[in-house]
């Protein structure tokens, strides 16, 4: 409930208000528990590491020869990674506190505030990818071209379809409660889309960041900006996105709303 500055009735909150307790909720998490994202940031940059320096000694020139597009790709794993993992594992936990039921019983419902919370988490992860990205192309010595506006965009709409899985993945989570380990499976399947040949095989754009990859891939290592993409490539990357939203939030809701018929829903 939202209060009047004159001191009159107190007011329904409405979605604003809503945006901003789960933002800032967010902003608390990360200030008072900077060990779990520092360490995050440290785990990354480790497995890059690994990658990295592993694979110029097996690989040698190769590796170098295409390390623009490996940086390109690890912070778009990244922040599929962080996108997908803020829906499922926070319905996981959710599930497995038994505060489930009080999200379903607010006037805005589980889904929204799954959502925000979802979306809320992907702003702290682009702070992160982003600072992930800074200390990979240090370490590389690599320069790319690092036009904000059309980063900012094409990753946001190709990790939108990826918050349709992560809704999906919650959803089936409501019904089955633990299933963690194909939860996170699915996220090393990332990297197959990712790397997808989409120019020898065009049906993949079609699949949930494959598309974007590419796109992302030809902002940031040749320079193309956001208005000199074909305007057929922005609609496709528009549609992948919207898609798999949608799908994805339509499995949640008919899995919770079994879950309520079954009688599973506060169970676990």
């Amino acid at each position: 409930m939202s209060t009047d500055t004159d001191g009159s009735a107190p007011r329904p909150a409405g979605y604003y208000h809503l945006a901003r307790a789960v933002l800032y909720r967010e902003f608390l998490l990360f200030v008072r528990y900077p060990a779990n994202a520092i360490g995050g940031v440290v785990i990354s940059l480790f497995f890059f590491g690994v990658l990295f320096y592993g694979g110029r000694m097996l690989a040698g020139q190769a590796l170098t020869d295409s390390i623009e597009g490996i940086i390109v790709g690890y912070f778009l794993w990244t922040l599929a990674v962080g996108a997908y993992s803020s829906i499922s594992n926070d319905i996981g936990s959710e599930v497995q506190w038994g505060t489930l039921e009080r999200h379903v019983m607010t006037p805005f419902g589980f889904a929204p505030v799954a959502l925000l919370k979802g979306a809320a988490k992907v702003v702290r992860t682009f702070l992160i990818s982003s600072v992930i990205l800074a200390v990979m192309l240090l370490l590389t010595g690599t320069t790319l071209q690092l036009h904000v506006l059309t980063i900012v965009v094409i990753a946001s709409l190709s990790i939108l379809s990826v918050l349709g899985l992560g809704f999906a993945a919650g959803g089936i989570t409501v019904l089955y409660k633990r299933i963690g380990s194909w939860l996170n499976l699915l996220q090393f399947g990332f990297v197959v889309l990712i790397s997808a040949p989409v120019l020898e095989m065009p049906w993949l754009k079609l699949l949930p960041l494959a598309h974007g990859s590419a796109l992302l891939q030809r902002a940031m290592v040749d320079g193309v900006r956001l208005w000199e993409f074909a305007p057929a490539e922005l609609a496709l990357l528009v549609g992948v996105a919207v898609g798999y939203l949608g799908l994805g939030y339509a499995v949640f809701q008919l899995s919770t709303q079994r879950a309520r018929r079954l009688g599973v829903l506060g169970d676990y």
